[in-house]
């Protein structure tokens, strides 16, 4: 099994490039228990990246989160986020140790704006710096962010701290190879990368089907590796059970060739010009 790629954030952390998402966990009762110990698998295969937030299930994902840390806590790199109409400079603080009860810590290692809202992006960062200084987020990031809005981050007094940008990326989502993805490499910016195989819809893309079917693995699989090709990039696909999750962690085996990122290109087009940025 090949090791897990470590990727070091601006503040100096180190966190792994395969994590773990958890959008639409915490929905039902009846699958929490699955969704626990799929979470605690992942910790124990090194997918200690966690990332969760307020919104998903009204913070029952949140809870989910911390039924599986619970014992285990030092062991996670714990990211979650707060909503845009929150986000005012209180309002950041008070959505932060909601969460924090919900999770049952004490402190997130990163918190990010969840999209961009009505609230200054100045009043964010305020809010970020108060949580910082209270040892309740190790760093802070943003979400859902195109590069105009961090070009106006990065002019903002206090933007410079921002850690990661998190952001749609898949292989049918690759508008942001264009600008945003370069403009982050360059300020060494981390992308972390959500719905890594567009929640399942590009499985069955005839290229992606032939190519894992030459390395004898999962679509799922190949289009997991493709992500995590790239240097700076955190891909955080959610699995809801263990069997999936082991799946999940294979990929890193899995080295795709020339022929192989050639025919993906001709599948999925890499971007000729500025494209709105995705949004799920």
């Amino acid at each position: 099994m090949q090791p897990i790629p470590l990727i070091t954030l601006r503040n100096g952390a180190q966190v792994p490039a395969l994590g773990q998402g958890t959008w639409n966990m915490g929905e039902s009762a009846a699958a929490a228990g699955a969704e626990v110990r799929a979470l605690q698998a992942g910790i124990d295969l090194g997918m200690t990246l966690i990332d969760t937030a307020e919104m998903y299930a009204d913070g029952q994902s949140e809870r989910i989160v911390g039924r599986a840390i619970a014992g285990r806590r030092e062991q996670v790199y714990l990211v979650s986020k707060v909503l845009p109409h929150n986000a005012s400079e209180r309002g950041t603080i008070a959505a932060c140790e909601a969460s924090l009860k919900r999770l049952g810590t004490d402190h997130l290692d990163l918190y990010l704006l969840h999209w961009r809202g009505s609230h200054p992006l100045a009043a964010t960062i305020a809010g970020m710096e108060t949580l910082m200084a209270q040892g309740k987020i190790g760093g802070w990031g943003v979400s859902n962010l195109d590069t105009d809005d961090m070009d106006e981050l990065a002019d903002t007094p206090g933007g410079e701290q921002v850690l990661c940008n998190q952001v749609l990326y898949n292989l049918s989502r690759r508008g942001i190879e264009y600008d945003l993805l370069p403009q982050a490499t360059q300020s060494d910016i981390a992308v972390m990368a959500y719905s890594p195989i567009e929640q399942g819809r590009i499985l069955k893309q005839p290229a992606l089907k032939a190519i894992a079917q030459r390395h004898g693995v999962t679509p799922a699989q190949v289009a997991l590796a493709w992500v995590l090709r790239r240097p700076g990039v955190i891909a955080i696909p959610k699995a809801a059970d263990v069997a999936h999750v082991q799946a999940n962690r294979a990929c890193l085996d899995l080295h795709l060739n020339e022929n192989d990122l050639t025919e993906l290109d001709a599948a999925f087009p890499p971007p000729r010009r500025k494209q709105p940025l995705a949004m799920l």
